[in-house]
């Protein structure tokens, strides 16, 4: 039970460097422009009707310098607790 804990702490953790980093990113985007610096990852939605259901499905990912600088932060937070 304990390991389990852990990995849901860890990915929770994780987690939100990433989005605290990304926003960083956004909210510095004009004074630090290096920051805001990064790729889109994913795909485009697909769309499945079956005329009953309609179901759609996609993923995209927008990462930036401070969104990796905030799970790198993250990381070292994790390992100290």
């Amino acid at each position: 039970m304990r390991k389990a804990s852990s990995t849901l702490g860890f990915m929770l953790v994780m987690l939100v460097g990433l989005v605290i980093g990304g926003i960083i990113g956004d909210v510095f985007q004009d004074t630090l422009p290096i920051l805001a610096y990064g790729r889109s990852i994913g795909f485009d939605p697909v769309t499945i009707d079956l005329s009953v259901i309609k179901l759609v499905l996609g993923f995209t990912m927008q990462i930036n310098l401070a969104a990796i600088l905030g799970l790198v932060i993250s990381l070292l937070i994790f390992k100290k607790l």
